[in-house]
């Protein structure tokens, strides 16, 4: 099965994991309906939306790890390799791990000649930090060191938990705000007859979909701008750890390799990569700094 391929039906079978387990506890929790003759049960609602909103950043979260070795393909490596240069890397993972006092993550390596790593899992002592083949055959020590040190650093700061809770929180803000506003607009152009009739109307759900489409946006935005703020908080947590020398020899290997970062990478694993990139209005959705941004911070740090 081709990794596109492995891809699509891993995001399908995640949607139906996640659909079919909020289901259940919306079921279990007794919440109905919230559109009712006389309006909107606001409690209802709101439960509905945390339900909706927090259960698939949260199942996505416990997943994280399991499904980005399957849809990046890695292998995990263990201390036991043979292979000179992944028992270095091995090494360099754990020894910055006891710097930053964590316990020991997993480490991979997954095939492409993109130059980047992630890390990522729900939790300090269910983690993983992979690198990429291109990265291990195109960076030396020193760089490879400072961008181990920057994922060491995500796990550290919680960077994963925390995205996870702020995704949750957008999400129902959103579904509820839409639904919200998307009732009190139809029930504004509405006439009195049509409102005795009830809720159905279809025009609704057009406003709805409207709204929710928008408020997305505008929270895509935020989540991106904290997404930003954490590569930069990584960045110094890495310098601390491998030395601001290393860190930012390896932004500038980046930087001069960029051409070989995967930006066609699943979002939900390129958001915890260490580089990415976007321009102009569409600098606003970036992840991730501009690297030549990062490295003055780091030389000004």
């Amino acid at each position: 099965m081709g990794s596109v391929m492995r891809r699509m039906v891993l995001f399908f079978v995640l949607n139906i994991l996640v659909v079919l387990t909020i289901s259940l506890v919306l079921n279990v929790l007794g919440v109905k309906p919230y559109l009712k003759d006389y309006g909107i049960d606001y409690t209802q609602l709101l439960i509905f939306c945390v339900v909706w909103g927090m259960g698939g950043a949260l199942i996505s979260l416990s997943l994280s790890r399991v499904m980005a070795k399957w849809m990046m393909g890695v292998h995990v490596v263990g201390p036991e390799t043979r292979d000179a240069q992944l028992q270095s890397l091995v090494q360099s993972v754990h020894h910055l791990a006891r710097a930053a006092h964590l316990p020991m993550p997993e480490v991979g390596v997954y095939p492409s000649a993109e130059v980047n790593a992630f890390a990522t899992g729900p939790t300090r002592s269910r983690s993983l930090v992979a690198v990429s083949q291109g990265l291990l055959d195109r960076m030396n020590q020193e760089e490879l060191e400072g961008v181990l040190a920057h994922e060491i650093s995500h796990i550290a700061n919680g960077d994963m938990v925390t995205m996870t809770l702020l995704q949750g929180v957008v999400n129902a803000f959103v579904m509820f705000l839409s639904r919200v506003l998307a009732f009190a607009i139809a029930q504004a152009f509405r006439g009195e007859k049509e409102r005795d009739r009830g809720l159905s109307h279809g025009s609704t759900w057009i406003i709805q979909f409207f709204l929710e489409f928008l408020f997305m946006i505008l929270g895509s935005m935020l989540l991106a701008w904290f997404s930003r703020y954490r590569e930069y908080r990584a960045d110094a947590g890495g310098a601390r750890l491998a030395g601001t020398g290393a860190m930012i020899r390896a932004l500038e290997r980046l930087q001069k390799t960029f051409e070989a970062v995967d930006l066609q990478a699943q979002p939900s694993v390129q958001a915890m990569k260490i580089s990415g990139r976007r321009s102009g209005i569409l600098a606003l959705f970036a992840t991730h700094p501009a690297l030549e941004d990062r490295i003055a911070r780091l030389k000004l740090s």
